[in-house]
């Protein structure tokens, strides 16, 4: 009797995780985001076990042309890098309804901590933090 009820209450629990599922699925951060600025177009995609991010479109087209290169990157080797494709989001991992990872910021060349938090299902909001003090922009999704 108290096997049955057992194996009733993992049968009921595993059913209820099954359609738990499909609605955390639903809540990804996944696809192509304009930034607030509205300079570029960021990819957010799953890399491996973690997300990730590219600016994968300009917008409106740098200093240097669409060739530009991460000039202010303080590791000389990365200099010669395109802007172009490089990767500005990484190491994010999902905590219940938002992200946490680093985002770099090529216009100077810094990499913050950074969290990202879906507001709906055509924005986030991406924060770039340095000690206590984060700044936050909200991206839209792309068409």
């Amino acid at each position: 009797m108290i096997a049955r009820f057992v194996l009733g209450c993992l049968t009921a629990l595993t059913a209820f995780m099954v359609t738990m599922t499909p609605a955390a699925a639903a809540d990804s951060i996944a696809g192509r985001w304009i930034t607030e600025d509205r300079d570029a177009v960021v990819e957010i995609k799953q890399c491996g076990n973690v997300t990730c991010g590219t600016i994968a479109r300009f917008l409106i087209t740098p200093p240097d042309g669409a060739d530009q290169r991460d000039i202010y990157n303080p590791e000389t080797r990365l200099r010669t890098r395109r802007l172009l494709g490089l990767p500005i989001l990484t190491n994010f991992r999902e905590e219940e309804d938002l992200w946490r990872g680093q985002i770099y910021d090529p216009n100077t060349g810094r990499t913050y901590r950074s969290v990202i938090r879906r507001k709906s299902a055509t924005t986030i909001e991406v924060r770039g933090c340095i000690g206590p003090f984060c700044q936050a922009q909200t991206w839209r999704r792309a068409r």
